[in-house]
Order: structure tokens, then C-alpha cells, then sequence
């Protein structure tokens, strides 16, 4: 088929139930043979492993998935990027519902009141974390039905914060978490946008895909606790920010312990602080959150001292 296919063409190739038996087959071959390296099945193979009248037939399939799907070489037939992909979204089941998942209590924080229990729901399939005093929203984020289905309690609350933690490090850098296009962030001011409520922070980030208008929005200074020295800042002072879910960091928010501010308006520039005892880590940033400089402070006797 051309490479200029329209959505509903590409779809429509996976209308047929023998196809998407095709794309399992393979998918489960590769994983019988994964030690062998083995990537490819041939001809003959996947037709003794799909339930399908004669050649004829399978080779009209296979015809109709290899350029879009399966790519076709010596060895037989094996994966497209997009073959790759649609196969584990269909082997995951990530297309049904997920589970019901009750209210699990956990530590973390919140920006409004400061209290450092709050309890996360499932709700309309996202992760929703609130404040157990004041019931407001802590954070929300996506979910899986595959990361639901057998999870439950403090390892559903552990893989939704290792899975978001990799998806804001994939941001920093400017890549979009689920389609891999460029993400671009822009520094807003926090007086600017409609919240429910007053929130503890000055300014925040946007950060919205190109390709597939994927959007993120965090405050500053948790957008920025992801650069590699605050990651090393806070591992020395015992806090795992990639082993941590953001709605953990609201409370350094609330106490005032992680700040943001612009310093410059021509161009705009903004540092964000982290505190933590007698130490401050400080970062300059650009209009696009991009981290321009670090700082390291030692507070003695009320004085600051870089070192």
C-alpha cells in the first residue's frame, strides 16, 4: 500500500479478526524464540499458527498488513514500528476499562492546606490524588488498564510515579512521552490562568506536543526538581525524586521550601530555589523552562555562601 495512508485506511486493515491474529502470532513467536533472537516468522509458520481457510487467503492478509504493519525480508515476516506498537496495545488489552480501584491512602502533600496524607482514586481512567483534610485535587495523571490490572495498594501508587517520573524526564528534554515528536514548554504566569483555587506557586509550566497536541502542566519548580542537580541535590539529602510521585512535592511547595521568581523580563528569566537544612540548590531558567545555569548555597548564620 502508499506510504501517504489516511487514518481511517490504516485502520481499517485491522477490521479483520485473521489480521489481528497474524499480528498476535508474531508478536508470541518472537517471545517463544527471544533467546534465539529470532524476530521474523515465515510464510509457513504463521500459517500453521492462524486459523485461516488456505494460502490464498493468508496471503492476501499479509499482503494488505506488510508497509504498514509487517515488513517483509529473507527470514519471513516481522514488525513495523507501528506493528510494534499496536500489537502491545492490543496484547495489553489497553483498550478495555480498567479495574475498579478503591481509595488508597498514601503519603504525599497538598499545596493548598499543607496536610501529607491524601488518598489516590481511579476516576473517568485517571490516577486522582486529594487532600484527605480539604478534599481538593493534588494531582492527576493517566492510567493503563495493563498498570491496573494486577496491581493494587502502595505498588499501584509505586508504578504510577516511576512511569510519570519517566514521562516528565522525556519532557525536560523536550520529547513528547507518548508519540516521541518535540514537546515545546513555555514559563507562564501563574496570575494568568483560572484555578479553582489559589495555589502556592508564581509560575508554571506548559508543555504541548506538535504532533499529537499531548499537553502537560506542572508548577515551575516541579518541572524543574527533574534537571539532573536537583535529582543529585535531593538524592544527598535522602529524597528520591524519580522514585516519587509529584503530589509528594506539593507540600515543599506549601512550606515555601521550593520557590520560583522571574529575575529578568528581556528575555525572561527565572530562578527556582530548593531548600533543604542549610542548603539551597538555586537554577536559572529561560522562557522555555531550559535550565541555564546551577547554583549551589550553604546558608551560614543567616548568610548565603556559594559553594
Amino acid at each position: 500500500m502508499g506510504s501517504e495512508q489516511t487514518a481511517d485506511e490504516v485502520f481499517r486493515l485491522l477490521s479483520d479478526e485473521t489480521r489481528l491474529d497474524v499480528l498476535r502470532t508474531v508478536a508470541v513467536a518472537q517471545h517463544e524464540n527471544k533467546k534465539t533472537g529470532v524476530a521474523a516468522l515465515s510464510f509457513s509458520e504463521i500459517y500453521d499458527r492462524v486459523d485461516v481457510d488456505d494460502t490464498s487467503k493468508l496471503s492476501y492478509h499479509l499482503g494488505e498488513l506488510t508497509g504498514t504493519f509487517l515488513r517483509k525480508h529473507e527470514d519471513g515476516y516481522g514488525f513495523t514500528h507501528a506493528g510494534e506498537q499496536m500489537v502491545r496495545f492490543v496484547l495489553a488489552e489497553n483498550y478495555r476499562r480498567p479495574t475498579e480501584v478503591g481509595p488508597i491512602e498514601t503519603e504525599g502533600g497538598c499545596q493548598f492546606c499543607g496536610e501529607t496524607t491524601v488518598r489516590a482514586v481511579l476516576e473517568d481512567q485517571y490516577f486522582m490524588v486529594y487532600c484527605t483534610a480539604c478534599d481538593r485535587g493534588a494531582n492527576a495523571y493517566r492510567v493503563r488498564p495493563a498498570q491496573v490490572r494486577d496491581r493494587r495498594g502502595a505498588d499501584l501508587i509505586d508504578a504510577v510515579a516511576r512511569e510519570q517520573a519517566g514521562d516528565l524526564l522525556k519532557t525536560r528534554r523536550g520529547v513528547c512521552p507518548d508519540c516521541a515528536g518535540r514537546i515545546e514548554t513555555e514559563v507562564w504566569d501563574a496570575t494568568d490562568i483560572r484555578f479553582p483555587d489559589e495555589i502556592p506557586v508564581s509560575f508554571i509550566t506548559g508543555s504541548e506536543c506538535r504532533e499529537c497536541l499531548r499537553f502537560l502542566s506542572l508548577p515551575l519548580p516541579i518541572a524543574a526538581a527533574y534537571h539532573p542537580a536537583s535529582i543529585s541535590f535531593h538524592w544527598e539529602r535522602g529524597i528520591d525524586i524519580l522514585e516519587s510521585g509529584v503530589w509528594e512535592f506539593n507540600r515543599f511547595l506549601h512550606d515555601g521550601r521550593w520557590t520560583s521568581e522571574r529575575v529578568d523580563t528581556d528575555p525572561e528569566r527565572y530562578r527556582v530555589e530548593f531548600r533543604r537544612d542549610t542548603a539551597s540548590l538555586r537554577l536559572l531558567l529561560d522562557g522555555s523552562a531550559t535550565v541555564t545555569r546551577t547554583e549551589r548555597v550553604q546558608r551560614r548564620d543567616h548568610n548565603d555562601r556559594r559553594s
